[in-house]
């Protein structure tokens, strides 16, 4: 079965551009998504591929502002799915606390929490330094029977790391339905059912209130839909936030102290960081 690479660079080239590049891309015919250093790498088999497609989802991309330009190159004949497993998707282990494996992956070391996924996307496996930083939060944090939100939610692996750590009630929501299709799947993998899925952005929020909320976006986003997570919250809630770099954390936290949050601490990775607030 011939394959195409599709090599994409995206502006500005964030975890939030590349996953609804990925999900749109999947809904024209591409099967697997990889991180590439200026965007994301995507394959599709030779048949299925439409440049005209191609063409309209770039045109009618949902965010604005964002430029993506593409190479397309032929791939040998080999098998795929090998090719994931060895070279793209590897399983993630952190600590003897966590791993993060698909089903395809044999001989995992055993994990306190052992997290089962579907690979369908680049981004959201726990690889990218946000999804990394979040997870060790979890990790961290005192969840028992806690509510939680996952914003922008993705493949729900952080969702799923919280309900092993003890989050009940869960609501995971995204703006994509391919990430909540995705969702889903990866729930039901791993024998979840406290996690509530939905489609929908910040303005779905009115009314409700956690005891923890998870946002792993980007800048932009959370600094335009802060305080709408701050009006979910409550005395003694907390919130962790990352999908931006170090030298954004000033606007975060000044926006976050505006708002009546705490600023509580930061994590960084390769410049990646998350940050923690809380409300007293």
């Amino acid at each position: 079965m011939k394959y195409l690479e599709v090599t994409f660079r995206t502006q500005p080239c964030n975890e939030t551009v590349n996953d609804v590049l990925s999900a749109l891309c999947g809904d024209i015919g591409f099967e697997s998504f990889v991180e590439a250093k200026e965007g994301v790498k995507a394959y599709i088999q030779e048949t299925l591929y439409s440049e005209e497609k191609l063409k309209y989802v770039i045109a009618a991309f949902p965010i604005k502002n964002t430029a993506i330009s593409y190479e397309v190159t032929p791939q040998e004949d080999k098998d795929w799915n090998e090719e994931w497993e060895k070279n793209f998707f590897q399983p993630i282990i952190i600590g003897d606390r966590c791993v993060i494996h698909s089903t395809f992956h044999k001989d995992v070391p055993q994990a306190e929490y052992d997290i089962l996924i579907n690979p369908q996307m680049a981004f959201g496996t726990g690889h990218h330094e946000t999804t990394s930083l979040i997870l060790s939060e979890l990790l961290d944090a005192d969840l028992q029977g806690k509510s939680l939100l996952d914003m922008g939610c993705g493949t729900s692996i952080l969702a799923i790391l919280a309900s092993m750590r003890g989050a009940d009630p869960i609501t995971a929501i995204d703006i994509d339905d391919w990430c909540v299709s995705n969702s889903k799947d990866n729930i039901k993998l791993n024998h979840i059912s406290n996690i509530s899925v939905e489609l929908g952005d910040a303005s779905s929020l009115k009314g409700r209130s956690f005891d923890i909320i998870i946002a792993n976006i980007n800048r932009n986003i959370l600094l335009n839909d802060m305080a709408q997570y701050v009006a979910c919250m409550h005395q003694g809630s907390e919130i962790y936030m990352s999908g931006f770099y170090v030298k954004d954390i000033p606007f975060i936290r000044a926006e976050g102290e505006r708002l009546g949050l705490r600023f509580v601490h930061y994590k960084e990775k390769h410049n990646w960081t998350a940050v923690k607030f809380a409300k007293e």
